[in-house]
């Protein structure tokens, strides 16, 4: 597959180069590790620092949500591949007050594993207190049964949105750890794939599917889904996913309110999800299940692979102010 890079061994390092450039008035580099990126801003206000991170490839995610309102620091790993402990532990550092760390990723056994030993290096050896929030959003990655094991996907933004805008009111790490666990309880997501990505070193596809296939639940690295399947309409795809995610979150009465996100993977034209919002506005509204917020566009991505996936949030008054809360982030903006 065609990729306008130059050495498919740095395109990571060239990637930051150009962000970092770009971006000079939002984020900025540190000296102690070239895969740390920080907010201009860090470590001076008396805050909780948010740092988040994991692997390349999932652009805006991960280091597109570091700025006001959102995340402090960003741990950037190769791609799809979890960072190693060291740039999170300067991420800690670089954005640490005397307020405590939150470490917020997705539940990876790599990313499990980097961030809990930086999390230890913080405090035995920096005296930092650290709290860790592992997002799992993907029902069709586990039954309901296990859902300790379900990958974090597109639901990630959501859980991030309410930890930074907390964090920046200047809550405790208490508070910030309490609000964004209740967020990361009550968030869920599936997906749909359509065609794979190439990882820039092999030129190769991450997973096969035939032109008329497509695959429920697929994960955002092509982990293999809940079922290979006929392609099917817009209309069809969306009630399947929506229906599995109402029925897993329990989302039963008149009165809830759910926050959605249609989240394009990379290839997906915005008017492919704006269809799919349309269909999910109008179930929604034969459920009376109320759209407190809507997002839709490219969150979460898997360099240029085909699909989407649909994210609900159950809101109350606690998380609807830190979801409407202001942001300023190089790829994510809101007033």
């Amino acid at each position: 597959m065609k990729k306008l890079i130059n050495d498919p061994d740095v395109v990571v390092e060239e990637m930051l180069n150009g962000y970092l450039k770009a971006h000079s008035h939002l984020v900025r580099g540190i000296e102690a590790h070239s895969r740390t990126i920080v907010r201009t801003d860090a470590g001076l206000k008396q805050k909780v620092s948010l740092i988040i991170g994991g692997g390349s490839g999932h652009e805006p995610a991960f280091m597109g949500y570091v700025g006001k309102g959102m995340a402090d620091g960003v741990a950037v790993g190769n791609i799809f591949s979890s960072p190693p402990p060291d740039p999170i532990v300067e991420a800690i550092k670089a954005t640490h007050t005397d307020q405590g760390a939150l470490l917020l990723y997705g539940n990876y056994q790599g990313d499990i594993m980097n961030f809990g030993m930086a999390a230890d290096i913080a405090d035995m050896e920096e005296n930092i207190e650290v709290k860790q929030i592992i997002v799992k959003d993907d029902i069709a990655s586990a039954p309901r049964e296990e859902a300790e094991k379900r990958r974090g996907i597109a639901g990630e933004f959501f859980v991030t949105k309410v930890a930074g805008a907390a964090a920046e009111e200047g809550l405790s790490l208490d508070e910030v750890y309490r609000i964004t666990e209740k967020a990361n309880q009550n968030v869920g997501s599936m997906g749909v794939g359509l065609s794979p990505c190439s990882l820039p070193q092999t030129g190769q596809p991450s997973f096969s599917l035939e032109e008329d296939e497509m695959e429920i639940g697929l994960g955002h690295h092509g982990e293999p889904g809940v079922e290979k399947t006929k392609l099917a309409t817009s209309n069809e795809v969306t009630e399947r996913i929506l229906n599995n995610i109402i029925d897993e979150m329990d989302i039963t009465s008149e009165e809830e309110e759910v926050s959605v996100l249609i989240n394009g993977l990379g290839s997906t034209t915005r008017m492919e999800l704006y269809i799919m919002y349309d269909k999910v506005e109008s179930l929604l509204n034969e459920k009376r299940i109320n759209i407190y917020t809507s997002y839709v566009g490219d969150y979460c991505t898997s360099l240029e692979m085909g699909g989407c996936s649909i994210t609900l949030l159950k809101m109350d008054e606690e998380l609807k102010p830190l979801i409407d809360a202001p942001a300023q982030c190089p790829m994510y903006t809101q007033s």
